[in-house]
């Protein structure tokens, strides 16, 4: 009986990036808590620790080829602001894969060995923090240029093929 009565807002495609986004933000977040914590558990380690390399490993993968392989090349050509975003967009893709390694490896670590993070933790921390600063201006640029030029310069149809192309990745 939850939601009735309740107007729901369609999302789109693009409502699906964002929250992708919004996940970047969660699992760096998660890390740089981690980094931060004091007299956390073995337990509370080794969870923290391998939710964030899970996330790293798995999720920002498949949005990076989301964007890169379904949205670029629809978006290309067709503004020239847009294509700057693009173009910087795909070079920071790039640019984050060490950080995002480092702290992958750094993950794996703590997730067999918690009572390491002592050990670690400095390194923890300038990966996370160096992670969270690159994320901050890459996804907002994102959000301000590129999300609005899918819904201004796509049409339905190319919206809902990368829906469908997003789909297909999670599927395999």
């Amino acid at each position: 009986m939850i939601g009735i009565g309740k107007k729901q807002t369609p999302r789109d495609v693009v409502d699906r990036f964002v929250d992708c986004h919004e996940k970047i933000r969660k699992f760096t977040n998660v890390a740089l808590r981690l980094a931060a914590s004091e007299g956390a558990s073995n337990e509370e380690i080794t969870e923290a620790a391998a939710g964030v390399r899970r996330y790293f490993v798995e999720a920002l993968p498949r949005h990076t080829v989301d964007e890169d392989e379904s949205v670029l090349w629809r978006l290309k050509g067709k503004d020239a602001a847009v294509d700057a975003a693009l173009e910087q967009m795909a070079t920071e893709h790039r640019e984050h894969e060490s950080t995002v390694n480092a702290l992958v490896e750094l993950c794996d670590r703590l997730a067999k060995d918690p009572s390491a993070l002592d050990e670690l933790r400095d390194e923890f921390d300038t990966t996370a923090k160096t992670l969270a600063s690159q994320f901050e201006v890459h996804l907002e640029r994102e959000e301000t240029i590129i999300f609005p030029a899918m819904r201004r310069l796509l049409d339905a149809d190319a919206l809902a093929a990368i829906g469908e192309e997003m789909k297909a990745r999670r599927a395999s």
